[in-house]
């Protein structure tokens, strides 16, 4: 197949992705997995860039692809005004030469059984560029910031100081951190492996490393785990470094038995078990048994091992032995909107109405697994997300309804504060500080 079939193909898969996000609701993993099944392991680098990019702008591309089309497509054509939409995000957030992104994505339009449009996609994208890449000004809020209306709103009364530096960050390219196993090898180690091996790490993490973060480690830009040194043998994981607070958060001062609640994927399994040592008694459990295969996979990477259950962490009554634990981490299910860099299609598929039933459920969840946690015991409560109905509100709630628990304000380490954010109970990270993703945490201890 010749350069210019493969490059439409790529796009044409590229614009069926985006289409069954924007207009069919799926998610972009699984909108990805069926488009990367049909294209060859080279493709899939572009096709992945140009999703993450289209849907990271949709709002933008949106106004735009209307304000050149004289009328909307029909329904069943949806596919081809996200098609346009890839074809104006290369013409604008990417080196792609202009007359190969323009004669490509009109080439795709008869991979997708559309040849009809093949002459109106030419049109409008030599439009585009007649005038300049300005085709239209964002008419609304939701252009301009290329965010829903409804979270532009909720950002703006929860951080009024930080919402436009929360809105740039979610729509910025994440980088790719490593979380490097320490009981086997130094963070500095590990960067030397990098750098020998032809793979330099951003000076932001070998040479200006994040204080607090002995573990973390930023690449200049991403990388095929399997081109990662020492991936395969479980000394260096994929995590974001905000993620990476979670293990030693929980684990200050001890920890032996310890319940991981949410687990998957498993990120944070895997470094609570490689931090606590091999005394470590770990359950991991996860509502979603297809989930929990990613957290098996993990362990085994590692060579870690713990009990790993399908369970309702809503429901000990049908999973727990009675044994209290020492330690419980409850990644509480969100709204991912401090993730949302690295998940674009959140800002589609989350809705308003959404965040008092996550809200509803993190509560419950809390009360819940209280019980099992033994006298003088500690439970982290950590969320992806930046609302304060999720975060700090659901911990303030549940504080007010148990008089044997109370928050342990203390920072696993002092040089984390400067990143921290402090709310009524808990602590924010905001998304794009260090070059961090957003990430809520509150220690709560039970009163012996």
């Amino acid at each position: 197949m010749d350069e210019k079939k493969t490059g439409a193909r790529t796009r044409a898969r590229a614009a069926e992705a985006v289409d069954a996000v924007v207009n069919h609701g799926r998610s972009l993993d699984t909108a990805l997995a069926r488009v990367e099944a049909g294209i060859s392991l080279s493709e899939r680098g572009l096709a992945r860039a140009l999703c993450y990019g289209t849907l990271r702008f949709h709002w933008r591309l949106r106004s735009q692809v209307s304000a050149l089309l004289d009328r909307p497509l029909k329904a069943k054509d949806s596919v081809i005004e996200s098609l346009i939409a890839v074809g104006i995000y290369q013409l604008t957030d990417t080196r792609i030469p202009d007359h190969a992104a323009v004669s490509m994505t009109v080439e795709a339009s008869r991979v997708l059984r559309r040849p009809k449009y093949a002459s109106l996609i030419n049109a409008v994208l030599r439009t585009y560029l007649r005038k300049n890449r300005q085709a239209v000004e964002p008419a609304d809020d939701e252009a301009r910031y290329s965010h829903p209306v409804w979270l532009l709103e909720r950002l703006r009364c929860d951080w009024p100081d930080h919402w436009l530096e929360i809105v740039e960050a979610g729509n910025r390219q994440a980088p790719m951190w490593l979380r490097v196993n320490t009981t086997r090898q130094s963070q500095a180690g590990y960067i030397n492996e990098l750098n020998e091996s032809g793979q330099a790490a951003d000076d932001a993490a070998p040479h200006q490393v994040i204080a607090g973060f002995d573990q973390a480690v930023k690449l200049a830009s991403p990388r095929l785990v399997s081109d990662l040194p020492g991936f395969t043998d479980g000394r260096v994981s994929v995590q974001d470094a905000a993620a990476q607070l979670a293990g030693p958060w929980l684990l200050r001062g001890g920890g032996k038995r310890i319940l991981d609640a949410c687990a998957a994927p498993g990120g944070k399994t895997g470094q609570l078990l490689e931090l606590a040592g091999p005394d470590a008694d770990l359950t991991a459990i996860d509502l979603d048994e297809e989930r929990l295969d990613k957290v098996r996979e993990n362990l085994a990477r590692l060579g870690l091992s713990a009990t790993v259950l399908a369970a309702d962490a809503s429901k000990p009554d049908e999973w727990w032995d009675g044994v209290q634990f020492d330690r419980i981490l409850l990644d509480a299910p969100c709204s991912g909107v401090g993730v949302i860099r690295r998940h674009p299609d959140i800002k589609l598929l989350r809705r308003a109405e959404d965040i008092e039933a996550l809200a509803r459920s993190q509560l419950a969840l809390l009360h819940a697994l209280w019980p099992l946690l033994e006298a003088s015991g500690r439970l982290l409560y950590v969320t992806c997300s930046v609302l304060t109905e999720e975060n700090d509100a659901v911990v303030s709630e549940f504080l007010h309804t148990h008089a044997d628990a109370r928050e342990n304000d203390v920072l696993p380490n002092n040089n984390i504060r400067d990143l921290m954010q402090r709310k009524t109970c808990g602590y924010q990270i905001l998304p794009g500080s260090q070059d961090v993703d957003g990430f809520y945490y509150a220690c709560l201890e039970k009163i012996d």
